[in-house]
């Protein structure tokens, strides 16, 4: 039996699966938390891999793995292969700023017909403009530039300061589509981007296809990885037509294209995926929160909210919630504050309260696919998953009110999955 391990090493925690490469099954498991926090030592992610990796029993017996990824974190890494300064996340705001000079300067159908993307915050190309910017002493001393799981790759094969091969850092096309930086059409690198950013040229990892591979210093082979998204969509086997919608704290809707999207407004950014095709992906704030707000308004757990709701008619008679309780990214309201609206005696019961939350919830998540839809991508069936998808609320109404079918998987963890599918790919299982 040969295994494989999957790596997901998410912004919460570092979660590993050895799975047997032919069968799939999964054989053991470990995990470790990460710290809190927007801005984190990237060495804090290396410890807890190898906690990680220690917990699921070690990989002596693995033949072959890859590692998935937390998106869009800013490892800079100086030319002696030590990390500059702490690894600014996908959830940190500061370079909102930066993000508005790259669009001034550029413009946005620009930036989106030459990577995919409209800068944010949350993408890589906006955090080295900050740097710039905020720390140029450090910006000064980047020789590299990498993204969480690629990083974690070049430590777990063997390199870092005490072998600072920066020229060893690969990475996939699905992470490099999420730096601002890297053309998902064309395959590579825009580096007058970078220039613009950093203020100066910088190694970039060479993006691996998704079945190339490298070798750890045991001579196992080593997948390209994948960004988180991408990643769950390879764990979870979406292929073209099928829409992710990943119902967490905040909600992800992504979809398999077999063409690049490019959408100057920003709403959709135009990712690559892990297996050669595209992976446009629309976020929103309000997911599974809004359940959870309701539930505790109601003094009810999940069990009995999904209960309420399901005793509730189509449309809680009336009552709507428009769910925008932390702004929201799509639509781009970041100052929303959430309404509920069609309030009558009749109208304003718990059974309606709670299935007007669900509905509302969902509806935030079906924008998402309209703007899918507008951009001629092809959307046939529905995946749901995350926390919020456990709901039985949820799995019901979701297909009246998403309008397509909808098939919930049993929860598992996808983005190790996914990177472990790839490892047993890589090793020709």
């Amino acid at each position: 039996m040969a295994l494989v391990m999957g790596v997901d090493s998410s912004t919460q925690s570092c979660k590993v699966v050895i799975v047997d490469a032919s069968s799939g099954t999964v054989v053991r498991t470990g995990r470790a938390p990460h710290p809190d926090g927007t801005s984190v030592d990237p060495e804090a992610w290396w410890d807890a891999l190898q906690q990680a990796i220690a917990d699921a029993g070690g990989m002596a017996d693995v033949q072959a793995w890859a590692i998935g990824g937390q998106q869009h974190g800013m490892v800079a890494l100086d030319a002696s292969g030590a990390v500059i300064r702490d690894a600014l996340l996908w959830n940190d705001t500061r370079s909102a700023g930066a993000a508005v000079d790259l669009v001034a300067e550029f413009g946005a159908s620009v930036l989106a017909e030459r990577t995919g993307l409209v800068p944010v915050a949350s993408f890589t190309i906006t955090k080295l403009r900050w740097l710039r910017d905020a720390e140029p002493e450090n910006a000064e001393r980047v020789a590299a530039v990498a993204l969480p799981h690629d990083w974690l790759t070049w430590r777990l094969r063997g390199f870092g300061p005490s072998d600072p091969r920066l020229d060893e850092l690969v990475t996939d096309r699905s992470d490099a589509s999420g730096t601002g930086y890297w053309n998902p059409a064309t395959g590579g690198y825009d580096r007058e981007l970078l220039i613009a950013a950093l203020g100066h040229d910088a190694v970039l990892p060479r993006v691996l296809g998704p079945d190339e591979w490298v070798t750890d210093a045991d001579r196992r082979r080593v997948g390209p990885g994948a960004g988180d998204n991408a990643g769950a969509a390879l764990g979870v086997g979406a292929l073209p037509g099928d829409v992710v919608v990943s119902i967490g704290t905040s909600g992800t809707v992504f979809a398999v294209s077999e063409k690049p999207v490019h959408d100057e407004t920003g709403t959709i950014a135009g990712f690559a995926d892990a297996d050669g095709r595209f992976l446009p992906l629309v976020a929103t704030l309000n997911a599974a929160r809004v359940l959870d707000a309701i539930a505790r308004l109601l003094g009810v757990d999940h069990d009995e909210l999904s209960r309420l709701a399901l005793s509730a008619p189509a449309g809680a008679g009336g009552l709507h919630l428009q769910p925008y309780f932390e702004g929201e990214r799509t639509p781009n309201l970041p100052d929303a504050t959430a309404t509920l609206s069609g309030m009558t005696l009749a109208s304003t019961t718990r059974e309606n309260l709670a299935r007007a939350a669900v509905e509302g919830m969902l509806s935030g998540l079906g924008a998402g696919l309209d703007a899918l839809r507008e951009r001629g991508v092809r959307l046939d069936r529905a995946l749901l998953i995350g926390g919020g998808a456990q709901s039985q609320a949820v799995r019901e109404i979701a297909p009246a009110v998403l309008g397509i079918p909808v098939e919930v998987p049993e929860p598992a963890e996808y983005v190790a999955l996914g990177a472990a599918r790839q490892a047993a790919r890589v090793l020709g299982a």
